[in-house]
């Protein structure tokens, strides 16, 4: 039987192997470059399944227009974009690829978080410069002995959480969804979220973004943490407020951000981020490795079409759970 897969996420995946898993169920490829709510509505009218990235809208409008669609393969772990609730009342499969990077993202919040604590980025534009001199990085302090704080306790919250083992730091998370005998199994006590503010030397964030969960961190989180804590984000750009951010580490309330994800991706070239000493900035990186980017073609390419020949996928996104 002949399918249609409308692919609008054609760079972070290997075309290659996502074309010949496809190919092979008898799926023509159609590439969508504009990711509008509108050009997405006109792309999957008469298609089959659609394969987007983050920034690819699947709203109850684009999945309301259509009445051949049966798959939407999500390349990447989170779906926020993605109407989940909407598919599963027009019966339509969300499948997404949630083990794909965990070692790369936990890599670089663990990356993000030494870089600010050693203020690598600065000494490397001083000695770049001109200036070989230790003291410009004043004040550092030992990690160790500290506490880091993880806000959600997912699969690369954990991932992260066994590599820091080496650190001798105390860990605590916030996670509504984890009791605290499975955070224990991992060295890990459970707080709340005051706890978790009011602890944490360092805050690595690894919270799905939900309208509960936009801006999260703001004004008045940033005042409650130690003024010489340290964030990072790995996970959604909303969910922390970078205008709270802004402020936070001008008026003091925290010392330094490591952000590898932004609230508008890609971000204006007047962000105010952009020439602060105190924040590392990376593009949205975390997810790649040459390997992770091989086990996510195949990974969402497999599953949708698995759905396309009428099997069960490997990783059906749970409306009542989209999260896991």
């Amino acid at each position: 039987m002949d399918y249609t897969v409308v692919l609008s996420d054609n760079k972070t995946v290997d075309p290659t192997t996502q074309s010949e898993i496809l190919e092979a169920a008898g799926a023509t490829i159609e590439l969508l470059d504009e990711k509008t709510e509108s050009t997405v509505a006109d792309a999957v009218r008469g298609a089959d399944g659609i394969i987007v990235d983050a920034g690819t809208p699947v709203t109850e409008a684009v999945l309301a227009g259509t009445e051949t669609l049966r798959v939407v393969g999500r390349a990447g772990i989170g779906v926020d974009n993605i109407d989940v609730d909407a598919a599963a009342e027009h019966g339509i499969t969300v499948v997404n690829v949630p083990d794909y990077c965990l070692d790369e993202v936990s890599t670089h919040a663990l990356s993000l978080l030494l870089a600010c604590v050693r203020a690598v980025p600065h000494y490397d534009r001083e000695v770049k410069g001109g200036t070989w001199d230790w003291s410009t990085g004043q004040p550092l302090h030992r990690m160790s002995g500290r506490t880091l704080g993880l806000a959600g306790f997912g699969r690369i919250a954990r991932r992260l959480a066994s590599k820091l083992r080496a650190y001798r730091l105390d860990v605590v998370a916030q996670d509504p969804n984890v009791d605290a005998a499975t955070m224990e199994d991992y060295g890990v006590e459970k707080v709340d979220f005051g706890g978790l503010l009011d602890r944490s030397d360092f805050l690595s964030v690894h919270t799905p973004l939900f309208e509960e969960t936009r801006h999260l961190f703001s004004t008045e989180e940033f005042e409650r943490m130690r003024d010489d804590a340290v964030v990072v984000n790995t996970s959604r750009g909303p969910v922390i407020d970078e205008d709270a951010l802004v402020a936070a580490l001008d008026d003091g309330e925290i010392a330094k951000a490591g952000l590898d994800v932004l609230d508008s991706e890609p971000p204006s070239p007047d962000n105010p981020l952009f020439d602060r000493e105190d924040v590392v900035l990376t593009p949205h990186v975390g997810w790649y490795s040459e390997e992770s980017r091989s086990d996510l073609s195949r990974g969402v390419a497999s599953d949708v079409a698995a759905v396309l020949r009428g099997e069960s996928p490997s990783n059906p996104v749970d409306p009542e759970t989209p999260w896991l």
